[in-house]
């Protein structure tokens, strides 16, 4: 450990960062106001709050590096296992919807194609790949990483993607391998599952130079439980009509539950937008004004569009209220126990959606249709994410036959503009709008 660094990394967290953001704030205070949208209602009083703490977690990120291991982790992995090691993590496809919302993917995306990356690889692992290769990020800077840790639950790029990033910085890779669930689980892929990770300390205790400490594993098991519980609880108050807030809201505040899955600072944050929304929904506060048609959105958010994304619908009266990408972070939340943290790590990162067939996503999505009183679907077709999209189309066939429910596919990619057509996409909307109007 480089004693000089961690000096600096400690100034930064107790000094730097505080600066930072009071100096972040007053810009804000002095920045001129644009003129307010008459479609929404008042922003999220916390949504300064989860900017400071994304901030402050990428900044303090630069200076993490030779002062504690660092880990980067794909969004489906086992992230409570890492952090009894004391592990700074750092979530790539986080990372990407950062860049993809700052309207940087294309440029990314082209390095990682100029060394040979092909245009329909994930744009996440392209915009990665490119960061890697150029150094440029919005974040400023992100830390070398000592060891990849990688589950394949949510699909096979992920696996090459961190192959290559494994040979690039000729560092460890660990795999936890998911077994796919045609139907229910089985109970020998939950032994298997557990036997890695066993496997899996031995090479930790290497890499971080610190003894597994069960203690501080259990109490990570238990903050991830509550933390995921907290963000189903976030979401439920959508069932109010009108909703407290968008979907869009939604995606941006996941990243605490994704990034930070297992420490207090998520768990504190998600119990303060809870209140807030739950305030807001005994008030009959609404995110959009004069809510008139409630829908549900399917697949990982369009980063680059979600701003106009949610004018073009809340200027009709329609707003989001549930969608299939946010609910994956409270869906299994029941499942995490401190008692049984091995079975029970195998079974929540068994049964995340994209690990499990269609059936169970057809399910899932009538139930969400009804709890959340859905009115229309819309579906992103992401050039990206295949094992997301595929059979897209079959369930917008079983969901209309089965509840009359108007739907549209958007096709698009999740970071990279290249792949999307602004004059596609406003042809379709527009019948899906006549549609939910007749």
């Amino acid at each position: 450990m480089n004693l000089l660094a961690l000096g600096r990394y400690h100034w930064m967290k107790e000094i730097g960062a505080p600066a930072l953001m009071k100096l972040r704030s007053a810009g804000r205070k002095r920045r001129p106001r644009g003129k307010a949208s008459t479609c929404f209602g008042p922003p999220l009083a916390c949504a300064s709050r989860l900017k400071e703490i994304m901030t402050r977690h990428y900044f303090l990120s630069r200076y993490a590096e030779s002062t504690m291991p660092v880990a980067w982790v794909t969004s489906g992995a086992p992230v409570e296992i890492l952090r009894p090691f004391g592990f700074y993590t750092i979530y790539p496809e986080n990372h990407g919807a950062l860049c993809g919302a700052q309207k940087m993917g294309p440029e990314l995306c082209s390095i990682a194609e100029e060394h040979g990356y092909h245009q329909d690889l994930c744009s996440y692992a392209r915009i990665d790949l490119g960061v890697c290769f150029s150094g440029k990020t919005p974040a400023g800077k992100l830390p070398k990483p000592d060891l990849l840790f990688a589950s394949n639950n949510i699909c096979q790029t992920v696996v090459y993607w961190y192959k290559a990033l494994a040979r690039i910085w000729n560092i460890p890779l660990i795999l936890f391998d998911t077994p796919y669930n045609f139907g229910e689980i089985r109970e020998g892929d939950i032994a298997y599952m557990k036997e890695q990770f066993e496997e899996m300390i031995p090479v930790l205790e290497k890499v971080s130079g610190k003894r597994f400490d069960e203690g501080r594993f259990r109490e990570g098991i238990e903050i991830a439980s509550r933390t995921s519980d907290t963000w189903g609880q976030v979401l439920a108050t959508m069932k109010a009509q009108p909703a407290p807030m968008t979907i869009f809201d939604a995606f941006v505040h996941l990243a605490p539950v994704v990034s930070l899955r297992g420490l207090p600072v998520a768990l504190e944050y998600y119990e303060i937008l809870l209140k807030e929304l739950q305030a807001r929904v005994e008030r009959g506060i609404g995110a959009v004004i004069n809510e008139r048609k409630r829908l549900m959105w399917d697949n990982i958010a369009i980063w680059y569009k979600v701003r106009d994304f949610a004018n073009l619908f809340a200027e009709r009266g329609m707003n989001f209220v549930t969608a299939t990408y946010t609910n994956a972070w409270a869906e299994t939340n029941t499942s995490l126990d401190k008692n049984r943290p091995f079975e029970s790590m195998a079974r929540t990162y068994s049964l995340v959606i994209l690990n499990n067939n269609l059936n169970h996503r057809l399910h899932l999505m009538e139930r969400l249709i009804g709890d959340f009183n859905v009115d229309g679907l819309v579906i992103h077709s992401a050039r990206s994410c295949k094992p997301y999209s595929v059979g897209q189309y079959d369930l917008k066939r079983l969901l209309m036959e089965r509840l009359g429910l108007p739907s549209v596919v958007i096709e698009a990619d999740i970071t990279d503009s290249r792949a999307y057509s602004e004059e596609q996409s406003r042809t379709r909307l527009e019948a899906f709008f006549e549609a939910l109007e007749s």
